[in-house]
């Protein structure tokens, strides 16, 4: 009997060294469109410079939306490219950027870093995004705060909502998702 206890042992050893047990947070989903690679915050910095190469005045085209694609949520792309329904609320909204809470969008953008997050099993980080806008030939810049909600779909950060922190937001919402859902 207590040979096959010794018999046994390397055996369960072994077994118990080819398990491998993840923790049920790192469950994160899939994602089926494309993705930008990098942290949440690298990837709110490239969706504000693809923003800023091509300034967008009200909603974007069909071909916009396409390009951002791998920049946004599942649950913002649908909202924004879905049914007649949420085209009509898309044709209702401010003629302004909808990114920003400044209608005449920025012309350079800062995210900050996400480095001072401490929790690096998180699904979802808020971030805030440093604007300005040149204003003319004087000079004279206006700055303010906006903030972007990144999520995690699959291994992928991607926006999902945007909080207009300025004080002259265009939109009637406090957030983009918001003023896409009260029109």
């Amino acid at each position: 009997m207590k040979n096959k206890l010794y018999a046994l042992l390397p055996l369960a050893l072994l077994i118990g060294a080819c398990t491998r047990v993840e923790p049920a947070f790192k469950d994160i989903g899939t994602r089926s469109a494309p993705c930008v690679d990098g942290g949440p915050d690298q990837v709110a910095q490239a969706f504000y410079n693809l923003r800023l190469a091509q300034p967008v005045q009200g909603k974007p085209s069909p071909a916009q939306l396409a390009q951002y694609r791998p920049y946004l949520s599942e649950r913002l792309f649908q909202v924004l490219t879905a049914d007649r329904k949420a085209q009509a609320k898309l044709t209702a909204l401010p003629a302004g950027d909808i990114f920003s809470s400044k209608a005449e969008g920025p012309t350079s953008a800062d995210v900050s870093s996400a480095s001072r997050i401490l929790n690096t099993d998180a699904k979802n980080i808020p971030l805030r995004v440093d604007l300005s806008r040149s204003q003319g030939d004087d000079g004279q810049a206006a700055h303010w705060q906006d903030e972007v909600l990144m999520i995690r779909e699959g291994a992928c950060w991607v926006l999902d909502d945007v909080r207009y922190l300025g004080r002259a937001s265009p939109a009637p919402a406090g957030t983009l998702r918001q003023t896409l859902e009260e029109r």
